[in-house]
């Protein structure tokens, strides 16, 4: 009795759990839109995505915010016009995605993006990452902190938070700054147009996080969450072969950051990569971005090829 006890407490979850076959058979008749082209310029650096991947995993995905989508606009207007009596206003559905560097979060949240724009109700559907919100290169050079750069800290979270009460107040036009990759900076006078869309995606390592004694936090603006799982380990390994892709790649630019790491050989590169990573990128996952991962809505488990091998869904 007690063992019986026991194991009860065990399969006791705030989650409905899928492996990937069960998630599959929730895509129903929703059709795939996408074409092998569409997804050769959604595709990230070692992270390949197929259309067997769409249709098993992002498809279904994509069906369950489109309910979402539909129940919280009607829920919208039920209170707009018979609560308040005026005409009902429609504010973006707001999907919030975090994980870990090189989880494979932006290839998900393009992808995510591309499936979510083929429904007839919301066409518009922008993606906006945080990295835009992240302070200037000399901002956090100033300060000592361009070796934690992705922690809380090296955020402008006074713009991002008011970005997003902008957008949810339905305000058109908005700016995002945009950053690059290649210089790892924010673009100086560059910014990204936001202009009411249906859905905004918005994706980053610790869109998820709370701040202690704040009043308000990014995900108080989200409507529904996800998070990108997987072993650090497994994370780690494709960190390092996507650093050595980038080094015979973006790295022999010269305006690349990282450009003197271009002639690095293999063994050495690979060192460096596993530095980054155990000194940045692995302690900011363990201290500030996987304590977030019980917050999220959906959970997205990856294996070690990068394939997803199961989903959670959050009890309602």
């Amino acid at each position: 009795m007690a063992d019986q006890q026991t194991e009860a407490r065990r399969q006791v979850t705030p989650y409905h759990v899928f492996n990937r076959q069960q998630w599959s058979a929730l895509r129903a008749n929703t059709p795939l839109l996408l074409s092998d082209a569409d997804l050769t310029s959604l595709r990230g650096l070692n992270e390949p995505v197929s259309l067997a991947d769409v249709a098993e995993v992002y498809l279904p995905v994509s069906r369950l915010l489109n309910l979402h989508v539909t129940a919280a606009r009607n829920l919208g207007s039920v209170v707009e016009s018979a609560f308040l009596g005026r005409p009902a206003a429609a504010t973006p559905f707001v999907i919030g995605v975090a994980g870990s560097v090189a989880v494979g979060k932006s290839t998900f949240a393009r992808v995510l993006q591309a499936t979510l724009s083929r429904w007839p109700d919301h066409p518009r559907v922008e993606l906006v990452t945080t990295d835009g919100f992240l302070h200037p290169t000399r901002f956090l050079e100033e300060r000592g902190l361009m070796r934690r750069k992705g922690f809380p800290e090296t955020y402008d979270l006074r713009r991002m938070l008011a970005f997003l009460a902008s957008m949810k107040a339905g305000e058109p036009n908005l700016q995002v700054p945009v950053y690059s990759h290649e210089t790892y900076n924010v673009v100086p006078g560059r910014f990204q147009i936001v202009d009411r869309p249906d859905v905004l995606i918005f994706e980053g390592l610790n869109v998820l996080q709370t701040v202690p004694g704040a009043s308000i936090v990014a995900s108080d603006f989200f409507d529904f969450s996800i998070y990108l799982d997987a072993d650090p380990v497994d994370i780690e390994r494709w960190y390092v072969d996507r650093f050595l892709l980038l080094q015979k790649t973006a790295f022999e630019r010269p305006a690349s950051y990282f450009h003197h790491y271009k002639d690095l050989p293999v063994e050495e590169a690979r060192t460096v990569a596993k530095g980054i990573w155990q000194e940045i990128n692995l302690p900011n996952l363990l201290l500030n971005v996987q304590p977030t991962r019980d917050r999220a809505r959906l959970v997205i488990r990856m294996g070690q090829t990068h394939a997803v091998e199961e989903v959670r869904l959050r009890r309602t």
